[in-house]
């Protein structure tokens, strides 16, 4: 989602995992000016390997995933998402439920 939303002080921890769709994508450089272009604020790790995209079982782009305190997947959303659109709207109550029931 684009631009930075406040759930709160910790242990709220957002970051991304960037695996890269094309070679002008792998690049620290190319990367973090995309993150300044879309107004993220949280660290991005690059995939370059795509460890973790084989790790998470990953099949598109882009993918969110909300992971509970305890390392167990909660939810996962596929597909280009913004603020204010359905499922941003899905994401923010799926993180707002979180906060409060942590599981």
């Amino acid at each position: 989602m684009k631009g930075r939303q406040s759930y709160g002080p910790p242990p709220l921890r957002v970051f991304g995992i960037h695996s890269p769709e094309c070679e002008r994508e792998r690049g620290p450089a190319t990367v973090a000016a995309k993150t300044r272009e879309f107004g993220l604020h949280h660290p991005e790790m690059i995939d370059n390997d795509f460890a973790y995209w084989r790790a998470l079982n990953k099949k598109y782009w882009p993918a969110f995933y909300l992971i509970d305190k305890r390392g167990k997947l909660r939810n996962r959303f596929v597909g280009k998402t913004h603020k204010g659109e359905s499922q941003g709207r899905e994401i923010e109550a799926a993180i707002k439920e979180l906060l409060v029931d942590p599981a």
